[in-house]
């Protein structure tokens, strides 16, 4: 169960402001996007085993669809082949959006550093949260879930249409 929002309680009401019940909304019921590519891709299935049960953080309900998704989940190694794919998912996702890069190799190529494999997935789409490993263990992936619903309960409304967020998908080359 999450905590109440600060505000103005009395007898027979209870007023907050529209910016943070809509944060905690969304933070409590992210719909990841699995974009697995090797053994991170394990990783993740683990952590929606009965274990550590995923669905407790309310992201239970993995969406293969971009358009149905908020949370990008990339996982594993990304070969430069395939990093228009992973731009074009980001690009087809709604706001708003956000993006966990998931064990070492999504975040910096990992031991692969050949001409063929990109790296870092924050080469072409901004990155939220890094999740270290080798591949990282169930916990580190709960733990990284759990800073991207800090993120999405904090983050203002009207955050998606300032200059400097305009400005930080322009210089990724996105609309």
């Amino acid at each position: 169960m999450t905590e109440a929002p600060d505000g103005l309680e009395g007898a027979g009401f209870f007023a907050t402001s529209l910016e943070k019940v809509v944060g905690i909304a969304r933070a409590n019921s992210l719909w990841p996007l699995p974009f697995a590519t090797s053994c991170c891709g394990i990783e993740f299935m683990a952590t929606m085993g009965a274990r550590y049960d995923i669905s407790r953080f309310g992201s239970e309900r993995p969406s293969f669809s971009p358009r149905q998704a908020d949370l990008l989940m990339v996982m594993g190694t990304i070969a430069k082949k395939m990093a228009p794919i992973v731009k074009q998912v980001y690009e087809q996702m709604a706001e708003p959006r956000w993006v966990l890069a998931m064990g070492a190799c999504a975040s910096s190529g990992g031991i692969f550093d050949t001409y063929s494999v990109l790296q870092g997935i924050d080469r072409i789409i901004p990155v939220d949260v890094y999740v270290p490993g080798c591949p990282p263990r169930p916990e580190q992936v709960l733990d990284g879930l759990m800073r991207v619903q800090d993120l999405a309960k904090n983050e203002s409304i009207r955050r998606r249409n300032s200059p400097e967020y305009q400005a930080l998908l322009a210089s990724y080359n996105i609309k």
